[in-house]
């Protein structure tokens, strides 16, 4: 009997999405809740699972196509077997994907790091896109899971001459190329966002440069016994996340929203941290990051850190926020104009150490110095309360002791 495979709850305010990949194609037996396709939605992508053990008989979405929640994208014929059934090809299959399927060699016998149901979304759609054999890619992650970086590698060390016969060679005109690929749901998402928030708010970005000397000496004084007593590193994100939540706490509307005629203050603080993902960059949240230590906001960071690099971040991970931290010091910036995550108000931006003179008790000294600036909505939050904000962070920073005695 035919068991059809819908588009499931894709989570608040996301109605439709788009098929990235089939993890699974037709005639292929399947076990029951495995992925057979991946959906890009506008922030996450997420694994569908079969509803029943069989056979995929059928795709009725290809690669690309929108789909909306509920809508039938396949069919699986439960209870058959793989040998029992043929291997139907989908109507509207991409030509990619049917391709992967002819040149890609079917494994006698697997490793267990390349059993598809414990490949990541972004590990998968790296072996299709070089068109590797996971069989053949040896995994460096976890118990032995392959990573997209093994992905790359394997890629790389391969001949020339083998380059996928999935991949659309670029046209070559005396030895110059283009290559045109069509822009994903998240980064279609991110483009219109960040252009709405330029055209709604009225953006403002006030700098300030902070003396970095006593949390790095923290740091290195305290950096081995944290870590063997807490499992994770001392970063700085911890350091910046505290004196944050000093300046939020001090200036209520750098940590407010603005709701129709109305403005929202919260009485909490869930962080946005930009990471970086497969597909761009990506806000997930830290929530009641106030009420965390320094071990607990390393943690959660390094977890969201992890879950993005291997493309499993969920709806539920990048929900709400209410002010966020980007740091792109770690790219190396200098300086930078960051722009608000809305509809919060502001954004802490932070930005690469290096060692600069600076004027201390008049002498000429050198220092490890950082530019940090806060962009925000001038609607609700005045200059005053921005400058006064970002000095709060500054002399926080400064004095790491203040983030123990709450001033």
């Amino acid at each position: 009997m035919a068991q059809e495979v819908k588009v499931p709850t894709l989570g608040e305010s996301v109605a439709e999405a788009t098929i990235g990949q089939w993890l699974k194609q037709p005639g292929e037996a399947v076990a029951l809740d495995e992925p057979i396709v991946s959906l890009e939605t506008d922030k996450v992508a997420i694994d569908v699972g079969a509803p029943a053990a069989g056979v995929l008989s059928a795709q009725l979405a290809a690669v690309g196509d929108t789909v909306v929640v509920g809508a039938v994208i396949a069919t699986i014929e439960a209870g058959a077997s793989a040998g029992a059934a043929p291997a139907a090809k989908p109507a509207a299959a991409a030509p990619a994907a049917v391709a992967q399927a002819a040149v890609a060699p079917a494994p006698s016998e697997p490793a267990e790091s390349a059993d598809p149901a414990v490949l990541s979304p972004a590990v998968r759609r790296a072996i299709l896109e070089y068109g590797i054999d996971p069989a053949t890619v040896k995994g460096t992650g976890k118990d032995g899971r392959i990573t997209k970086e093994d992905v790359v590698a394997a890629a790389q060390a391969k001949p020339a001459s083998a380059a996928p016969a999935a991949s659309v060679p670029a046209a070559v005109v005396s030895g110059r190329g283009e290559e045109r690929v069509k822009m994903t749901r998240l980064r279609q998402t991110i483009a219109k966002r960040l252009k709405s928030a330029q055209e709604t708010a009225a953006l403002l970005t006030t700098f300030n440069d902070v003396d970095m000397s006593e949390v790095i000496a923290a740091r290195a004084r305290y950096k081995d016994t944290f870590e063997k007593k807490h499992g994770v590193r001392l970063g700085l994100m911890s350091f910046f996340a505290k004196a944050a939540c000093l300046a939020l706490k001090d200036i209520p509307a750098v940590n407010a929203q603005m709701q129709g005629d109305e403005i929202v203050y919260f009485d909490y603080i869930d962080l946005s941290v930009a990471v970086s993902a497969p597909n761009g960059l990506v806000v997930p949240v830290v929530r009641d990051v106030d009420k965390l230590s320094f071990a607990g906001i390393e943690k959660a960071i390094a977890a969201y850190g992890k879950k993005a690099k291997e493309g499993l971040l969920t709806m539920d991970d990048m929900k709400g926020g209410t002010f966020t931290i980007s740091n792109g010091g770690v790219f190396g910036g200098l300086m930078s104009t960051p722009i608000i995550n809305p509809p919060q108000s502001a954004v802490l931006g932070l930005h690469r150490i290096e060692d600069r003179p600076v004027v201390r008790n008049g002498q000429i000294v050198i220092r490890p110095m950082m530019y940090i600036a806060l962009s925000y909505d001038h609607r609700i939050i005045d200059g005053r309360e921005a400058v006064t904000a970002l000095k709060t962070i500054k002399e926080a920073i400064e004095d790491p002791t203040r983030l123990l005695i709450d001033l």
